[in-house]
C-alpha cells in the first residue's frame, strides 16, 4: 500500500495512457468497419449456365446505388486487344428480325443485378465489330474480360470492376467459359480509379473517331 501511495501519480498516468490506447484501438476498428461498409462492391459473374450461353451478370453489392456508365468487353488475343462498349446494343426481337435498341446505362440499386446478354452474344458482337475470324478465335483460345465503369455516391472519380474468363470455343459447350479467378477484381483504390478513368476516356475517344 505504501508503494502504491508513493507511485500513485505514475500509476494514474500509465492507466490513462493504456485507456487512450484502448479507445484508439476501438476507434480504428469502428473506422475500418465504416470504410469497409462504404466501399463499393461490384461483382461480375455467370448466370443460367456455365458455358458461352450463360448470362453475364452485373451485381451491385455496395451499400448504396451505383450509376453504370460503361460496360466494356475486351477480347485478349495473340494479335492484340479488341475492346467494345456493350452497355448499348441492338437486340433482335421476334421472327420479324426487327432490331430493338437497348441500354444498360443508368442506376443500379444496392443488392440489385442486371444481365448484359449472354457471353456468346458478347463475343459475336466483338467479332462482328472488329471483323474477326471465328475460326482463328477457336484456334487461339483467347480471354474475355468484362469491365464495369460506374459512379458511386457523390464521389468524383469513377469506380470499376473487372473479371477475366478463359474462352475455348472449340471445347464442349459447358466448358467454353472458365473464370480465371474466384472473385471479381475491385478497382477502388486511387490508383485503380485513375485507370478506370482512363478506360472511360479511351471509350469516349473511340466514339468520337
Amino acid at each position: 500500500m505504501q508503494w502504491l501511495n508513493d507511485n500513485a501519480q505514475a500509476i494514474s498516468a500509465v492507466a490513462s495512457i493504456c485507456t487512450l490506447f484502448v479507445w484508439v484501438f476501438y476507434a480504428q476498428l469502428l473506422y475500418n468497419g465504416y470504410v469497409r461498409q462504404r466501399r463499393p462492391r461490384i461483382i461480375v459473374n455467370r448466370g443460367k449456365g456455365t458455358g458461352t450461353d450463360a448470362l453475364c451478370l452485373i451485381s451491385n453489392m455496395s451499400s448504396e446505388a451505383i450509376y453504370i456508365q460503361h460496360l466494356v468487353a475486351v477480347l485478349h488475343t495473340r494479335d492484340g486487344l479488341y475492346e467494345l462498349d456493350v452497355v448499348e446494343y441492338q437486340q433482335q426481337s421476334g421472327d420479324d428480325e426487327e432490331a430493338s435498341y437497348r441500354t444498360h446505362q443508368g442506376p443500379l440499386a444496392s443488392g440489385d443485378y442486371l444481365h448484359i446478354q449472354s457471353f456468346g452474344a458478347i463475343v459475336e458482337q466483338l467479332a462482328h465489330h472488329w471483323q474477326l475470324d471465328e475460326h482463328v478465335l477457336k484456334q487461339q483460345k483467347p480471354e474475355l474480360e468484362i469491365r464495369v465503369i460506374a459512379i458511386y455516391g457523390s464521389e468524383d472519380m469513377p469506380v470499376g470492376a473487372s473479371r477475366r474468363f478463359a474462352l475455348d470455343l472449340s471445347a464442349d459447350p459447358l466448358h467454353q467459359l472458365t473464370p480465371l479467378k474466384v472473385d471479381t477484381q475491385r478497382m477502388n483504390s486511387r490508383r485503380d480509379r485513375k485507370q478506370v478513368l482512363q478506360w472511360a476516356k479511351d471509350i469516349e475517344m473511340h466514339k468520337a473517331q
